[in-house]
């Protein structure tokens, strides 16, 4: 039989890699500014007329963020001078702990094209709004936490509507054909 902290810490991470239901059905995205590592403003006005995938995430993370941070990698890797038509971008939930330095140092070890961003906790609760995700801060022993959160990847066109979406435990052949597509839609506007 299942104890109630087993059975709270299951909801969790089954929380954490759920698709919001607003978001299967409600308008995705929006404007919205932030600042990259360096502390400079970036968001939908620099993303404007480009394609961009968009995770939300923190740098403590155990195991959901570098693998998804992994994969984007790879498919930008494997999309060769396609991938430079994609924007991809890591706003992290935890602004307590992800100062811009820590966030530099923690992208360092992906693709170098994944633009970090930050802002302050009304600022990330309105651009997590705005994408339908959710996120939540979840104590731990010995005073820590963890923070629960949407684990997809939203893929944005280049007028800034959604236009699909990546969970990272999709194979990868399916997580790279959606990248086509979207770069494919992408080029034939510019063709």
């Amino acid at each position: 039989m299942r104890t109630i902290p087993a059975l709270a810490a299951a909801l969790a991470l089954a929380l954490s890699f759920a698709v919001p239901a607003a978001a299967q059905n409600a308008e995705i995205g929006g404007d919205f500014v932030l600042k990259t590592v360096d502390g400079e403003p970036f968001g939908s006005e620099n993303l404007k007329d480009r394609p961009y995938a968009l995770f939300f995430g923190f740098t403590h993370c155990p195991e959901v963020c570098p693998m998804a941070l992994a994969e984007i990698t790879f498919s930008l890797q494997s999309l060769g001078e396609d991938a430079d038509l994609l924007t991809p971008v890591f706003v992290t939930v935890d602004p307590e702990r992800d100062t811009g330095e820590r966030l530099k140092d923690y992208l360092g070890s992906f693709d170098e094209r994944i633009v970090g961003l930050r802002g302050s906790e009304d600022e990330i609760a309105a651009v997590a709004r705005a994408f339908r995700a959710t996120y939540r801060k979840v104590p731990t022993s010995g005073g820590d936490y963890t923070v629960d959160h949407t684990a997809i990847i939203y893929l944005i066109d280049d007028t800034g509507a959604f236009f699909d979406k990546i969970d990272y435990r999709e194979p990868y052949e399916a997580q790279l054909e959606k990248y086509r597509r979207l770069i494919d839609a992408h080029k034939a506007k510019d063709g």
